[in-house]
C-alpha cells in the first residue's frame, strides 16, 4: 500500500523532505483559506516524504486526519462519490464567497477561472463505486 521509495542521494532526500513540509504547510493553510486546496497538498507531502524520509512518511500515514485520505488514494486512486460531491460543493461555495468579497473585476475573473479550473480537475478524478449488498426484501 505504501509508496515508499527513498532516493539514494542524501541531498535529494533532504530536498524532498523540505518540499514535503512546504506542501504540508500549504495543505494546512488550505483548511482555512478558500483558494488553497487541502487534499492535493497533503498527497504531495506524502509523495515527497515517501521519497525523502521513511519516518515522516509513516508519521503522515498514521495521522488521524491525513492518514485515511492518503491510504484511500494509494489503494484506489479514486474518490468516493460522497467525497467528490462535498468537494464540488466546497469549491463552488468558497470561490463564490471569494468572488463576492473582492472589488477588482480582474481579480473576480481570475478567481472564477481558478475555481473553474479546480472543478475541471476534480471532474477528471475517477469515482469509486462502493459495493453495497443487495437490498433484502
Amino acid at each position: 500500500m505504501s509508496k515508499l521509495r527513498l532516493h539514494k542521494s542524501l541531498w535529494i532526500r533532504r530536498a524532498f523532505i523540505s518540499l514535503g513540509f512546504v506542501a504540508l504547510l500549504l495543505g494546512l493553510l488550505g483548511v482555512f483559506l478558500p483558494i488553497l486546496p487541502t487534499a492535493p497538498f497533503i498527497l504531495l507531502a506524502a509523495f515527497c516524504f515517501g521519497r525523502g524520509s521513511a519516518r515522516f512518511h509513516q508519521w503522515l500515514l498514521e495521522h488521524h486526519l491525513a492518514g485515511p485520505l492518503i491510504k484511500d488514494w494509494y489503494e484506489h486512486q479514486s474518490l468516493r462519490p460522497r467525497v467528490k460531491n462535498w468537494a464540488y460543493l466546497l469549491i463552488v461555495f468558497s470561490f463564490s464567497i471569494s468572488v463576492m468579497l473582492v472589488q477588482a473585476m480582474w481579480l473576480k475573473l481570475s478567481l472564477a477561472g481558478l475555481g473553474l479550473f479546480f472543478l475541471i480537475v476534480l471532474w477528471r478524478i475517477p469515482v469509486r463505486r462502493e459495493n453495497k449488498p443487495p437490498h433484502q426484501l
